[in-house]
């Protein structure tokens, strides 16, 4: 039995029967459609923790999605479930591919700078200056990309530009 029909949940088994029925009821693809429902599940699992369903989901979701703004979306979801597992290299690979099928995804560029602020303070803690700096300047420039794309949606990034003195002034524009 799929995942979305095991949902307890009344908010969320509303929301996939209603899901359910516009994706049955528009002319989309047959393949389009089994994408969404490997999709859909894979979201339910991600979002139940259970990783591992949730991956597998989105991998079958991959085989058969074309469009690239879905395609980015998949990649990004499975990049998050990386970087919560902590495999930082790989969530950032997941990343990379994500902006490659969709370039215009504020949030991949914001969790991309999350992990390279996070390597840039271990580094700092360790001593390592030289290292933090690299790693706070990469941080720095994924997410002047993100304000750039949403701007005011990052309040917190913008301060920390501003703060570590590695704002450019025209991001805010």
């Amino acid at each position: 039995m799929p995942r979305s029909q095991r949902n307890d949940n009344f908010i969320d088994k509303s929301f996939t029967v209603m899901a359910d029925l516009i994706v049955k009821l528009l002319p989309i693809d047959p393949k389009a459609k089994e994408a969404y429902v490997y999709y859909r599940d894979g979201l339910s699992a991600q979002n139940d923790g259970d990783y591992a369903e949730a991956l597998e989901n989105y991998e079958e979701a991959l085989k058969l999605e074309e469009n690239s703004i879905d395609r980015g979306e998949i990649l990004k979801n499975m990049a998050i479930i990386f970087m919560s597992n902590g495999e930082e290299d790989k969530a950032l690979d997941f990343y990379r591919q994500s902006l490659d099928a969709n370039a215009n995804s504020p949030s991949c560029l914001k969790n991309m700078g999350l992990i390279y602020e996070k390597w840039g303070r271990l580094a700092e803690e360790t001593g390592d200056k030289d290292a933090a700096d690299r790693w706070f300047d990469e941080a720095a420039a994924y997410w002047t990309k993100a304000v750039r794309l949403y701007p005011g949606g990052y309040l917190d990034i913008e301060n920390w530009l501003k703060s570590s003195g590695r704002s450019n002034v025209d991001v805010y524009f």
